[in-house]
């Protein structure tokens, strides 16, 4: 189907007027042509988001913690079936409202380089081999592979972008040349060779002082001409507007918005393409260039089957909508993202055993959901599913606040004691401590706390007030549990001295605490790795503002981790056996679990180039055989 030359036939029937409102985000109809009114935000990172109930699945770097693509593919198939279906009930009210289309400004793809950045939990992770492969799944499941696009994946934040927030509307990040090709851009690359994503988002920062969605150079000469992407860019929101409000390199809305539509950007989320016709009579952008941007998003809308009789995605029912395959699917996906980091033997508990549980997160229901997330009608909390396995009995306690300390003479003190209490009548204490998408999250959708800043961590250790509720709790003699709940690296030197196991949940979804309990209970053994370096504290840390990949993340990390990228422990005895490419993996006891093998380019070049999850039952060996796959490059 020629998608382009039904869209130049359309575009080719429009006045200069109306091409102009199609290039903005909210775009109106244009009646006489058949066109309804569009509105192109619509967010999926983990599941249908801000569109009311839908299937909420564990945030992206908790799905990331998998390693497992072709699971995160069967996933974005899940969000694309209730996307479809939700857009072919809100079609019938004969336009579609904000989140309420086909156009998906999702995935993140952008690199988690450093762990202060309070939107990193949207990645997946801080290495481009598992976010170009992850992203690839995800974009592929989104978009089906028939003549129509089931939805139009978005890549997101392009380039050289990942904080910090609260400066995005101004900063101007510089890189060398090489970590742009090898860090920032590469996710990019893969993932358009290979999935075809039909949209990039610019990002707000300037790159080398050039504003990413008004730059020829990153839009035209490297996304277009190097990359050969071949879809339509649209801006983030508000980023067209900063040109001449924050970076300063234009004077008007008129200049910013030719800057932005000569450079290659063909759709704003905002309003100032709405001053492209004086732009136009002032000579500053041409009604061709116009024309190709319009006729780059009507193919797009074209694709989709928004103006066909035979698109095959209109029957999609709406009772997919959380549909029981989909809750199935979500707790196994929350299963495989958390990561075993410690191990001394406590786990898995017996489902008889008498267990305190005791910590800020344990019927936080926001630490299930993270941010962009849609409205699952049923969640279970970390408690709620631990309530649910266990047959002794569970004592609970929140133990003190998330992070604010407690003062004797408050009722709140009783937290600490009743913290105690339950301790001290169990055999077990499982504590669910950490922070939440609250304490980091985007600039703007986040308030100022004492260890939050637009959005962005302050600092990467735990909060003081849950640390000295560990050591008081280390106290009683039980043995501790300790389950970290956050979206990105927390300093847990402490519970990894101390604690006798040590859990990272990230941030996982509606069916999380069911999840959680299935791990911590052996129902199944735990196969999460590490996507992102977990530091000992923010003296490892180089400036927040430092774009240099100059000692971060595992690539270039030169001191001594906490726990190292990809790290992540089972329950069964599995063993590793190499022959050049070939991998042999081998469980010699314990429990059936499935593992990831981990290939980098060399032992001592801890790079990553692929990685593989697979399935092995006790006495069992799997053959990996990557001289068969395609490395990263």
């Amino acid at each position: 189907m020629d998608f382009r030359k039904k869209a130049e036939e359309l575009v080719a029937q429009m006045t200069l007027d109306e091409k102009i409102s199609q290039m903005l985000y909210n775009a109106p109809a244009i009646p006489r042509l058949h066109v309804p009114a569009y509105n192109w935000w619509t967010e999926c990172l983990h599941g249908v988001g801000r569109a009311g109930n839908a299937t909420v699945f564990p945030q992206a770097i908790a799905m990331a913690a998998s390693f497992d693509a072709p699971l995160m593919h069967r996933v974005a198939c899940a969000i694309s079936d209730e996307a479809r279906a939700k857009y072919n009930e809100y079609r019938k009210f004969g336009d579609t409202l904000i989140y309420q289309g086909l156009t998906y400004w999702s995935p993140n793809i952008n690199i988690f380089r450093d762990p202060r950045w309070g939107r990193g939990h949207e990645t997946y992770g801080e290495d481009p081999c598992l976010t170009g492969r992850m992203g690839t799944a995800f974009v592929r499941g989104l978009q089906g592979d028939g003549p129509y696009r089931k939805l139009d994946a978005t890549l997101k934040h392009y380039c050289v972008h990942s904080g910090p927030e609260g400066s995005r509307h101004s900063f101007d990040a510089r890189v060398s040349t090489e970590e742009l090709y090898d860090t920032y851009l590469a996710a990019f690359r893969y993932c358009i060779e290979n999935a075809d994503p039909s949209a990039v988002m610019g990002a707000y920062n300037r790159v080398e002082g050039e504003p990413c969605c008004g730059s020829r150079w990153l839009l035209q000469d490297v996304l277009r001409d190097e990359l050969g992407f071949t879809g339509y860019v649209v801006s983030d929101c508000g980023a067209i507007k900063d040109f001449y409000t924050g970076h300063m390199v234009t004077e008007d809305a008129e200049s910013a918005a030719a800057m932005a539509v000569n450079a290659g950007c063909d759709l704003n989320c905002g309003g100032v393409y709405a001053a492209l016709g004086n732009a136009v009579a002032s000579g500053l952008v041409s009604e061709e260039t116009i024309t190709e941007a319009v006729t780059r998003l009507f193919t797009a809308r074209y694709r989709l089957g928004m103006f066909a009789d035979d698109c095959p995605y209109d029957s999609i029912p709406y009772d997919v909508v959380e549909c029981p395959a989909h809750t199935a699917l979500n707790r196994q996906m929350a299963q495989s993202g958390i990561v075993l980091l410690k191990n001394n033997g406590i786990l898995p508990l017996s489902r008889k055993a008498n267990i305190a549980v005791i910590g800020p997160n344990a019927q936080n229901t926001d630490i299930l959901l993270g941010n962009y997330n849609g409205t699952p009608t049923a969640s279970t909390t970390l408690l709620q599913g631990i309530l649910n396995a266990a047959q002794g009995k569970v004592l609970y306690a929140e133990g003190c606040h998330k992070y604010e300390e407690e003062r004797p003479e408050t009722v709140t003190y009783h937290r600490l004691r009743n913290a105690l209490i339950a301790a001290r009548h169990s055999d077990v204490v499982v504590m669910l401590m950490g922070i939440d998408p609250n304490l980091e999250g985007e600039e703007g959708e986040r308030g100022k706390t004492p260890l939050s800043d637009h959005g962005d961590k302050v600092s990467i250790a735990l909060p003081k007030v849950q640390n000295d509720l560990f050591h008081e709790i280390r106290k009683t003699g039980k043995p501790i549990v300790f389950v970290n709940v956050s979206g990105s690296a927390v300093a847990l030197c402490d519970q990894k001295a101390e604690a006798d196991a040590l859990l990272q949940v990230f941030y996982p979804g509606a069916t999380g605490g069911d999840a959680l309990a299935d791990i911590l209970f052996g129902a199944v053994s735990p196969s999460g790795r590490l996507p992102v370096t977990f530091y000992r504290s923010d003296e490892d840390l180089p400036p927040f503002e430092d774009y240099s990949m100059e000692n971060r993340t595992y690539r270039f990390f030169k001191g001594e981790p906490l726990y190292r990228f990809g790290h992540g422990l089972t329950y069964a005895d599995v063993t590793e056996t190499w022959d050049g490419a070939v991998c042999t993996v081998e469980n010699r006891g314990g429990m059936d679990t499935a593992y990831t093998v981990l290939r980098y380019e060399t032992p001592e070049k801890r790079r990553l180039i692929d990685f593989v999850k697979v399935y092995v039952r006790v006495g069992e060996r799997v053959t990996v055989d990557f001289s068969k796959r395609e490395a990263f490059r």
